[in-house]
């Protein structure tokens, strides 16, 4: 059985202005199957033309196009037990 991924690089905090693009990163022990999922406060985050989700082997990113002061908050990163926050 394959051990759980643990996150080994954590987020870190973005300040962005308005229109802006916000990239947020985060590194995994290993390449994992496991759902890893970014949310925005409490809401999950979907990859679509406002968020873009990508995972290149341990490397998991998020970038939020063009923000508006309703994107702030606290982005979050769950990966099984597993979560970072920035």
């Amino acid at each position: 059985k394959e051990p759980a991924a643990t996150i080994v690089e954590m987020l870190k905090d973005v300040t962005s202005y308005e229109g802006e693009d916000a990239v947020f990163e985060c590194r995994l022990s290993q390449e994992t199957a496991q759902d890893a999922q970014w949310f925005l406060g409490d809401v999950p985050l979907q990859s679509n033309e406002m968020n873009e989700i990508r995972a290149q082997g341990t490397r998991h990113t998020l970038i939020l196009r063009k923000v508006t002061l309703e994107d702030c908050g606290t982005i979050s990163f769950k990966v099984g037990q597993h979560t970072s926050a920035a």
